[in-house]
């Protein structure tokens, strides 16, 4: 067998995680529910980390170390000859995320064009004569109907986004993936960075970081609260979707697990909060009344980055440019995330004995193919984001009982503390394996039992209801879709991925 490429270096594999768990979620997905619940959804997001998004990276990254395989072969190699069907799962769950996240990334470099669109015509077309971004709120939400729903345009940037990030893969790791997340992530953070202090000195713009560190007490009797608080630190982190199990199938023997994994975690929830600081005040700088700005914030609209950024740098000088500045860093946190999914996908080809030239074709015709809908229809889109954000509850119940199976205390030992200098106790992981597996148990149940659709179940005529959005109907029809498969080609997968 030949030896699998790795990493230069410690900080490239660091870069590689954190551009993994800095992507549109903490630009795109965070304000959002921070700005529809506010300090409440904070306080359970910062729980999640500490309680279940770190002690699943902690064996996602000792995992991927160990077996130096693609997600299905490193899982099966744990778990065993009968449950490969879960790295099936994981696998296909995070596919399923990364079909609809290259139209997320083609996003982006739409809006990236209308902001240079912007500047050209205030150098070229006005000679000289300033023209901010339009500051009308009905234009800009024509601009983001026109461009989240059927939009030729949209479908081939996700086009471009998917064969961009398959060039780079191509070249392997050290040239292509590690390169390129080495101009990536110290750009990103230094953009929201300077974007953040911008929206904060605008006025009223403070308020909006009142509000986003407020409690309300009551909010934490909601179950979708909770859930999303989970999904969201399970989505930006990388818990549970198998991309840091596959990024350290390429890590060096004697990388430190826990040190890594902490910095990776902290450093994600240091750039959400950083995305957070620069939306919400900017809501309130540009609301006609705090209470125009709340009830904005608090309808969930998804699309708040799109709407509110162009309108913020519309009253302020040099707004074009900072517009242009804001898309740049929206369009390198999703595309470093974009990557390590199609890598997650060529490893698993690699596994099966493709060249990573002829895997690479291979991935991009299937993600051009299956993120179509999504460019297409912004419904199918967001029944998408539902099904398998959600669906990372299971991928990461899956890791933790594969972990449970092998020992907590023991697992740690042999993988987890062999190489690391730092440390956490055998009682805190050992712990929330355990009781994350009735957590995320309990989590899906509760949110079965609300509702989020008028016929979670069946329709109007007693047909099931697999063709709405956010029904219960549609979400379990999907899930077991991929298991009764990976289920029924189990011993195929094993055959291919864990024996070979």
């Amino acid at each position: 067998m030949s030896k699998v490429e790795e990493f230069s270096s410690r900080w490239g594999l660091l870069l590689a995680s954190l551009g993994m768990a800095i992507g549109a979620g903490n630009l795109w997905r965070f304000p959002r529910l921070a700005g529809q619940y506010g300090g409440a959804f904070l306080i359970l997001w910062i729980v999640f980390l500490l309680t279940w998004s770190i002690p699943l990276l902690l064996a996602e990254f000792s995992i991927g170390k160990k077996y130096k395989k693609g997600v299905i072969g490193s899982y099966g190699l744990l778990a065993g000859k009968k449950f490969v069907w879960g790295g099936f799962f994981i696998t296909l769950c995070t596919l399923g995320i990364a079909f609809y996240y290259s139209v997320v990334t083609g996003w982006a470099l739409r809006y990236l064009g209308v902001g240079l669109e912007n500047i050209w015509n205030e150098l070229v077309v006005t000679s000289g004569i300033s023209e901010q971004p339009t500051s009308d709120p009905e234009q800009l939400i024509n601009l983001w109907n026109s461009v989240s729903n059927t939009s030729i345009l949209t479908v081939i940037l996700h086009i471009i986004a998917v064969i961009a990030g398959v060039l780079i893969l191509a070249k392997g790791i050290r040239k292509g993936l590690e390169k390129a997340n080495k101009i990536l992530i110290p750009s990103l953070f230094i953009l929201l960075g300077v974007i953040a202090i911008v929206a904060l000195s605008m006025d009223n713009g403070i308020k909006g970081l009142e509000y986003m560190f407020h409690v309300d007490v009551a909010l934490f009797s909601e179950p979708k609260i909770w859930l999303e608080a989970l999904s969201q630190s399970a989505w930006s982190t990388g818990a549970g979707w198998g991309l840091l199990m596959t990024i350290t199938s390429y890590s060096r023997n004697k990388e430190d697990v826990t040190l890594n994994t902490f910095i990776g975690a902290f450093g994600n929830n240091t750039a959400s909060l950083l995305a957070g600081m620069a939306i919400l005040p900017a809501v309130f700088a540009l609301a006609p009344s705090e209470g125009e700005a709340i009830s904005f914030l608090q309808s969930g609209s998804q699309a708040l980055t799109f709407t509110v950024i162009p309108g913020l740098f519309a009253h302020i000088p040099g707004g074009s440019y900072l517009n242009v500045l804001f898309f740049t860093a929206f369009f390198m946190a999703a595309f470093s995330s974009l990557l390590p999914m199609l890598e997650l996908f060529l490893r698993n080809l690699a596994d099966l004995g493709f060249a990573r030239k002829s895997a690479s074709v291979r991935v991009a015709l299937f993600c051009i193919v299956f993120g179509f809908p999504s460019a297409w229809s912004l419904d199918f889109f967001n029944n998408q984001d539902w099904v398998w954000g959600l669906g990372l509850i299971i991928s990461g119940w899956l890791i933790m009982m594969a972990v449970v199976k092998h020992g907590p205390v023991t697992f740690k030992r042999e993988f987890i503390d062999k190489d690391s200098d730092f440390k956490v106790s055998n009682l805190y992981f050992s712990v929330f394996m355990y009781l994350n597996m009735f957590v995320g148990i309990f989590l899906i149940y509760w949110w079965m039992s609300q509702g989020y659709s008028e016929y979670p179940w069946f329709d109007e005529n007693g047909i099931w209801n697999i063709i709405d959005v956010y029904s219960n109907a549609s979400v379990i029809s999907q899930w077991g879709i991929v298991i009764l498969g990976g289920m029924l080609i189990n011993g195929f997968l094993y055959k291919k991925f864990v024996k070979s």
